[in-house]
């Protein structure tokens, strides 16, 4: 679509242009005292001059990130193309603003689908409220294409289900979880939790450090049990895990010893 669109408006430029200079060219005065920049200041001067204004707007709003910002839906090239994960390695204004809004470049590492990783960059427009939480080291859901993988989207689907599968795969291939945590954590009963202890073995794992948290979780019914939850955590979600801290974690009635703690990815 959008190559079309900047096919089209080029095409259109280049009729325009090669119209005005043919009429410049076979002009013939219509008085032998009609000077002879008439032949090019006329009202076919307006041709090339509207055809260029718009070629420039044509690629202005079809600029990347633009199309995104403006239709809040990802352009036709990545609307269905696979989804990965982001992790913000950089980020920079471009200087360009739509709406007072300040376009941003960001640099991230992409774990693809399939786990492979690789280096990408992202044109988005970010709401000036929404700046902040930008940062190295967060995790967003975007989409690439294999064949150019150097270039990706942030993924404006809204599917949260689909980013959470991808999220569970990684976690799973680096060893962070298992298949049947996350079949706990999306069959078993959602329940509320005090940590009670946490102690930290020491072992790290791809930048993730390995925590056991201790934990009070309190049933549907008013009782609680007490039980013990390993995790691989990012040095940034530690302090979700405090003790004192209540948190959200799931379990399966017939075994209450295993349980699963949901932290948000960005935490």
């Amino acid at each position: 679509m959008i190559r079309t669109l900047r096919t089209a408006a080029l095409a259109g430029a280049a009729l325009a242009i090669a119209f005005y200079l043919w009429h410049g060219l076979t002009y013939e005065p219509t008085s032998r005292y009609e000077p002879a920049a008439m032949a090019w200041l006329n009202g076919f001067l307006a041709l090339p001059i509207i055809a260029s204004t718009l070629v420039i707007m044509v690629f202005a709003f079809t600029g990347a990130g633009i199309v995104t910002a403006l239709t809040g839906r990802n352009t036709g090239e990545f609307r269905d193309a696979p989804l990965g994960l982001g992790t913000v390695r950089s980020f920079t204004p471009t200087g360009v603003t739509l709406n007072d809004q300040p376009q941003i470049r960001i640099e991230f590492i992409v774990e693809g689908a399939q786990g492979e990783r690789f280096d990408a960059t992202a044109k988005t427009v970010v709401p000036l409220t929404e700046l902040a939480l930008l940062a190295p080291g967060v995790v967003l859901p975007v989409r690439y294409r294999p064949d150019r993988p150097g270039i990706v989207e942030l993924d404006l689907s809204g599917d949260a289900a689909a980013a959470q599968r991808v999220m569970n795969e990684s976690l799973i291939r680096k060893g962070f979880t298992t298949r049947a945590k996350v079949d706990i954590a999306a069959r078993g009963i959602a329940a509320q939790a005090v940590v009670q202890s946490l102690t930290v073995p020491g072992e790290i794992r791809d930048g993730y450090s390995k925590v056991a948290v201790g934990l009070v979780v309190t049933r549907p019914d008013g009782s609680t049990f007490a039980t013990c939850s390993e995790k691989f955590l990012p040095p940034t979600a530690i302090g979700n895990v405090q003790v004192g801290r209540i948190v959200t974690a799931h379990y399966l009635p017939e075994n209450e010893k295993e349980v699963v703690l949901s932290i948000p990815v960005n935490a």
